[in-house]
């Protein structure tokens, strides 16, 4: 009898495991349509603006729904543009992204909430400088659930990721916003 039942549970367990797999579907962030932006208040010119590229990413989608399972980036800190060459080139240095040595950042989702039919609150952890701490996004959604179209914003505390050590930490905010606009392939 043991035998038997055990032989259903492992059946139906198995069955599930196959129509999950079949109910959802794995999609690429399309990295040329994909954007990653910040801004960080700044005593000598108010704001500095910038992008770090995000080079490739996976959302886990329900059949025919835009509200992800599960999302992960990685963002390329070597590629940051600001505008300004000098500042690129100071951002990328080990005072602050040391890109050099921690050349990718990375973002795992931990937690998705639905708040509404086109929004969603998002957890997870986001990787920059060798420090891992998490990160809240607010998220909308546009589109279609076959081409759906990703707005998230959130805030970070540059300090919590280890960057305070520069002589200009003073005249430079704690905290950076961050938005992202996020197509599928």
């Amino acid at each position: 009898m043991r035998t038997l039942v055990a032989g259903f549970l492992t059946f139906g367990l198995a069955c599930a495991a196959a129509a999950y797999a079949q109910t959802t579907e794995s999609r690429a962030i399309d990295a040329v349509a994909s954007t990653a932006r910040f801004s960080v208040t700044h005593v000598w010119v108010e704001h500095v603006d910038g992008t770090v590229p995000i080079v490739s990413g996976t959302v886990e989608l329900p059949a025919g729904s835009a509200l992800p399972i599960s999302v992960s980036a990685k963002l390329d800190p070597a590629r940051i543009h600001t505008g300004d060459d000098d500042r690129d080139a100071a951002l990328r240095g080990p005072d602050w992204f040391d890109a050099k040595q921690f050349g990718v950042w990375t973002y795992a989702s931990t937690k998705i909430v639905a708040a509404g039919p086109s929004r969603f609150g998002m957890d997870g952890t986001l990787t920059i400088h060798g420090v891992t701490q998490t990160v809240h996004l607010d998220v909308t959604v546009s589109g279609t659930p076959a081409k759906p179209v990703y707005h998230a914003a959130g805030t970070v505390d540059r300090k919590a990721f280890g960057m305070s050590t520069t002589r200009l930490d003073p005249v430079i905010g704690n905290p950076v916003a961050i938005t992202l606009d996020i197509a599928l392939q």
